[in-house]
This record gives C-alpha cells, structure tokens and sequence, in this order.
C-alpha cells in the first residue's frame, strides 16, 4: 500500500474513533451503559488500527490487533505503557457487557471506559503527530 494510501486510511480510523466515542458519550448521557462500555471500546479499538495501517499491518481478530499494538507501540514505549492496561481493561468490559447476559453496567463503568478511550484517542494521536512530523521534515 503507497504511503499516501496508508495515511489516508489512518485519518479514516481516527475519524471512526471519534464518531465511537461521541456515541459513546450520547449512550452514557441516556444511561445505555452496556452500549457506552461497547463504543468506548470500538473508539479505542478504531484509534489503533489507525497506528497500524501506517505500517500497513492489519489483522482478521481483534486479539491480534491489540495484541501487536501492545508488543510493537506499548512495550516499544512508543504509547505510553498506561495504555496497555487501559486497552485490556476497555477489551474485558466490552466482552462482559456484550456477552454476559446477565451483566449490569453501570454508570461509573462506562465514564471509566469513557476516560479510557479518551486516553488512549489523545496517546495516539500524540504518535501520529510525532510520525507526521518527522515525515515532513524529511
């Protein structure tokens, strides 16, 4: 994939992220916890894919995805390591409230995710400034 390509579709993710976490938000504002908890984490998840497809890398899993952020950017120290527990927390709440029947959200889970997301939103985009940076002064 030309470079070019690669960070239009990296802007596209980062656009996908943010449009997540405003449904995110709308659905904590009306108390659908459960549906928050799952924007919360796509924003994220969306937020990532946006760092891989600069390198061009894409996976069929979402463990995989997170996965190879995780061992390539966290423990690279190229995101700050913080993320990586937000990442498996935002990854073990959505599959809670997405697949517990039984599971209750509340409301203090879902502003968490909430902040979670954003953290890791505002840790990518820093990266992505630094990347788009370094290109242009090239």
């Amino acid at each position: 994939m030309q470079d070019e390509r690669r960070a239009d579709l990296s802007k596209y993710r980062i656009q996908n992220a943010h449009e997540s976490l405003e449904v995110a938000e709308n659905c904590c504002l009306n108390a659908h916890y459960r549906d928050s908890i799952n924007r919360s984490y796509y924003a994220a998840f969306y937020s990532v894919k946006a760092v891989l497809a600069l390198e061009g890398k894409d996976f069929k899993r979402h463990k995989d995805v997170m996965a190879y952020f995780n061992q390539t950017y966290v423990a690279g120290n190229a995101i700050p390591r913080e993320c990586g527990r937000k990442i498996a927390q935002l990854q073990q709440k959505r599959e809670k409230s997405d697949y517990d029947d039984f599971y209750v959200a509340s409301k203090e889970e879902a502003v968490q995710q909430l902040e979670n997301a954003k953290a890791i939103i505002r840790a990518v985009e820093t990266w992505l400034e630094k990347v788009n940076q370094a290109d242009d002064s090239n």
